[in-house]
């Protein structure tokens, strides 16, 4: 290598290895799909003295050659970051530059930079939207299940990974956004300019149903820092109310933060095991509920699909094996993977995967998934799994309609 090596050299190689390799600070607090937080990770070594010579010597000959002038540093230093990264071909494990890596902690303390709309897939896999109230998505036009095509140059499929599909949703404040859907309704096919604002969303939702007032519904819609404070919050508007029975729906909820989901499955178990977790080299580590949770005697059904993933897997397994609740519609996700998110100095994060989960009788999730006691083909016109719960629900207490 020639000592006329560029500053520009200098900082992708030193930045790369120090910055990405040396530089794991510490776990940061949210996860995209299922993670670990609260924990101090000890900076790791990479190699002493290592270095890549291919790659200084492709950045040398672009440099000297490439008709165009190359992108920044930082710029290039990600790419080289993520082409590592994408080596392993773990889906889960991946990079995020700052901005994003932002919106992945805000959204899991309840609060990011978006359009204000959920992403969720459809019976025939394709991602659809349903937009919060108020928010800039409703506003722009956009309605209920509303097919999303294109995030402007990016064509959205069906393959592409959930996570991959709702951060591109998300962005810094005040960008805008060229979000381009087709109306189910119509079939008419519109684009938006959608400007970026901050986005405050609950994790649970509650009522009572209006076919069954004996029932009470929550849905989790993920799990942050909020979920057991809202659930707690949930349980004593439904106790008010006189609720019997409960429903838990965990459909479309793609995950969250594992202490929190702990916390949920703890609520309805009066201690014992909630999930076992392996990593490489290690223990195993037995994850169990707090003793006495306050809902362990009302009847308790579970609704699952393939949109239920991670943590929200997790519960339903924990409830499942324990013979705490019913699980009704299909089989979930199965991703029982683990992810220590590692923020770096510029704020950008890497999500790692370091250990799997099984359930309390040991089942494994990763690839395979939870199989429901009451298996049930999803109707797009008609909630059966809801009304299959009232159903089972109801035989339960011997409540009548």
């Amino acid at each position: 290598m020639n000592d006329g090596r560029s500053d520009l050299m200098k900082s992708l190689l030193g930045a790369a290895i120090r910055g990405v390799l040396f530089g794991l600070l510490l776990v940061a607090v949210f996860a995209a799909g299922f993670a670990v937080r609260g924990t101090t990770r000890t900076p790791l070594a990479f190699a002493q003295g290592g270095d890549y010579p291919i790659l200084s010597d492709v950045h040398t000959l672009l440099e000297q050659n490439y008709l165009n002038p190359l992108p920044d540093a930082k710029e290039l230093e990600y790419a080289a970051i993520k082409g590592m990264v994408g080596a392993l071909e773990d889906p889960h494990t991946y990079f995020i530059p700052p901005a994003v890596a932002k919106n992945e902690s805000d959204a899991l303390a309840g609060e990011y930079g978006g359009i204000g709309a959920e992403v969720k897939r459809d019976t025939n896999g394709d991602y659809v939207l349903y937009p919060y109230p108020d928010s800039p998505a409703a506003a722009a036009g956009i309605r209920d299940s509303d097919k999303l095509l294109a995030v402007g140059d990016t064509e959205v499929t069906p393959d592409m990974l959930h996570d991959d599909v709702r951060r591109l949703v998300r962005d810094e404040v005040g960008k805008m956004l060229t979000i381009t859907v087709q109306h189910q309704d119509t079939g008419e096919i519109e684009s938006f300019d959608i400007e970026v604002a901050v986005i405050q969303v609950p994790s649970v939702i509650w009522s009572t149903l209006a076919e069954a007032p004996e029932i009470g519904y929550i849905q989790v819609l993920r799990f942050t820092s909020r979920t057991p404070e809202e659930l707690e919050q949930a349980l004593v508007d439904l106790d008010a109310k006189g609720v019997v029975a409960l429903v838990m729906d965990l459909r479309r909820n793609s995950g969250g933060l594992l202490q929190e989901a702990v916390d949920v499955a703890s609520v309805f178990l009066d201690g014992g095991v909630v999930l076992y977790e392996r990593r490489k080299g290690q223990d195993e580590i037995v994850k169990e509920a707090a003793g006495g949770g306050t809902e362990l005697a009302r009847p308790l059904a579970v609704l699952v699909d393939d949109g239920s993933a991670s943590a929200a897997e997790l519960v339903a397994g924990a409830l499942q094996d324990r013979g705490r609740a019913v699980l009704i519609g299909q089989k979930t996700y199965g991703k029982g993977s683990v992810q220590l998110i590692f923020t770096l100095a510029d704020g950008s994060s890497l999500h790692v995967t370091t250990a799997e989960w099984y359930t309390p009788d040991r089942h494994a999730i990763n690839a395979v998934g939870l199989t429901p006691d009451i298996e049930m083909i999803h109707s797009p016109d008609f909630d059966a799994e809801l009304s299959e719960a009232v159903r089972w629900l109801r035989a339960q207490v011997a409540v009548t309609p």
